[in-house]
């Protein structure tokens, strides 16, 4: 009887994991690259954004985006997203402060997905004021 009850048990224990985790998920980006180009020191703050696919078959978490830097601000969305639907990353760079010239940044994603970790990376090049240069 014991046994019975156990093993009965262990498979409903089993299938409600099974159920909880569902498929799995898998981001995928449009581009994982932006350029800027150029920009003036005068208007240092630029954004860009990613655009992402859940192309696998359970719900996608973000559970972080990390910039290399301060002066990098990655905004993601919060909520799960369905297998199919698609999100966006905003990215924006403020190079107040900063020294003019190029610069390139990463920004970490880490998700639930498949590939739990995906970098994206910015680039561009501030160029210096014209009252800097006088």
């Amino acid at each position: 009887m014991k046994k019975i009850l156990l093993s009965t048990l262990l498979l409903i224990i089993g299938l409600t994991a099974y159920a909880a985790v569902g498929g799995e998920a898998e981001i995928t980006f449009d581009k994982t690259t932006h350029n800027f180009g150029s920009f003036p020191e005068s208007s240092p703050k630029v954004t860009c954004v990613f655009t992402f696919k859940n192309s696998g078959d359970g719900p996608l978490v973000i559970h972080q985006a990390i910039a290399s830097c301060g002066c990098t601000v990655p905004k993601y969305p919060k909520e799960p997203i369905k297998p199919g639907e698609s999100g966006q990353i905003t990215v924006i760079y403020n190079g107040a402060g900063k020294f003019p010239g190029h610069f390139k940044k990463s920004i970490t994603i880490r998700t639930n997905g498949k590939n739990e970790m995906t970098r994206l990376y910015i680039e561009g090049d501030m160029t210096p004021s014209e009252t800097a240069t006088k």
